[in-house]
């Protein structure tokens, strides 16, 4: 998979991981990937909500060492 964007939200509580996301999709073409790394454990489930009520593919997620990281493919 091919990053065209990498978005640290790394300490910023909730809503901030969402704001910053909405704000680095809107700068990407339509198929652009954004990868997104958060500590927040609410931005978890916030993204997948947030990703499929935008029409975003959620491409992969992982978490390790508290460190969460998501793909969303712009829609």
């Amino acid at each position: 998979m091919e990053v065209t964007k990498v978005l640290d939200t790394t300490g910023l509580a909730c809503p901030m991981p969402i704001v910053k996301t909405k704000k680095a999709i809107a700068d990407l073409e339509t198929g652009q990937v954004l990868e997104i790394h958060a500590t927040d454990k609410g931005a978890k489930s916030d993204l997948v909500a947030w990703t499929t009520s935008f029409g975003h593919e959620l491409i992969a997620s992982t978490e390790e060492n508290d460190r969460l990281k998501f793909w969303i493919k712009k829609a």
